[in-house]
């Protein structure tokens, strides 16, 4: 492979997550998966930790509360580009999200380093496919608002790779997997078969982004000793007032490292809708 700017691994991810513009993120993304695949870079603390308060973003789109965000019918082609262009906004930040839980994170084994480099890649490969998508359908990346709800649990979880893991890949992820399935079929309803089989290789692909923090939440509780499900509640219940937004893909989460005993929790956690007025 051509010769790439870095010798360490936390260089690489700090570097990534700089990264304004999209494409110089998606492109360096891929450079530092193939110099980690190719055994290049290496893991000396030496590099310190940026906090990373904000990675690198674009001017826009602009960032808005996510209620403030219009329904995305996907009936009209407008209400289409709008979903896409979420889903765009959810995998940049995801690339962000896996570049960091390497950068920050210190002292875990090579297989943890292995998982969320190969995230990173998928994520970038995934911004990739749905802006692309974008601009079939007119329109590109920052062209509708966006929330920060992504970045948002990276700041309140930046000092435990534990919450991390329970609370990014386990919740925020694993919402993925519960309403893409739903996104694929009305986009089926109305003939729109290149955004769902984009979706399709997404969810495929989110099923082992959702495992990887499964399998590292319980590496780290094994670690200190905690029971993971008890463990994954308690965060539950500290950072969300134990409240889940439902309904479930349980077959998903199953394959995706959940236990049985873990979902029928989650059942008695769903958010309720609220009562009309």
């Amino acid at each position: 492979m051509s010769a790439v700017p870095w010798t360490n691994l936390f260089a690489a991810a700090a570097d990534c997550l700089r990264a304004r513009e999209p494409d110089r993120k998606v492109k360096l993304s891929g450079q530092a998966a193939a110099a980690w695949g190719a055994g290049l870079l290496d893991m000396d603390d030496a590099v310190a930790v940026d906090p990373f308060t904000e990675p690198g973003r674009p001017d826009r789109p602009q960032l808005v509360h996510p209620r403030e965000l219009p329904k995305r019918p996907v009936r009209s082609p407008a209400g289409r580009a709008a979903l896409v262009h979420a889903v765009a906004h959810i995998e940049l930040n995801a690339i962000n999200l896996a570049w960091d839980a390497v950068h920050r994170f210190r002292g875990l084994p090579d297989a943890y380093y292995d998982d969320w480099v190969r995230v990173a890649a998928e994520e970038a490969y995934h911004f990739g496919l749905m802006r692309e998508r974008l601009r079939d359908l007119g329109h590109d990346y920052g062209d509708f608002p966006a929330h920060d709800g992504l970045w948002a649990m990276a700041r309140r979880t930046a000092q435990d790779p534990l919450a991390r893991m329970a609370l990014v890949p386990r919740v925020m992820e694993a919402r993925g997997l519960d309403v893409t399935p739903g996104m694929i079929e009305r986009l089926r309803a109305v003939g729109d078969e290149e955004t769902a089989a984009r979706l399709e290789i997404i969810l495929s692909d989110e099923l082992g982004h959702v495992a990887a923090g499964s399998r590292w939440l319980r590496f780290l509780c094994a670690e200190r000793g905690l029971d993971p499900e008890a463990a994954y509640f308690a965060l539950l219940a500290e950072h969300l007032r134990g409240e889940i937004q439902c309904p479930l893909n349980e077959a998903a989460r199953r394959q995706a490292g959940f236990a049985d005993a873990e979902i029928q929790r989650l059942r008695a956690l769903c958010r309720r809708p609220r009562a009309k007025a």
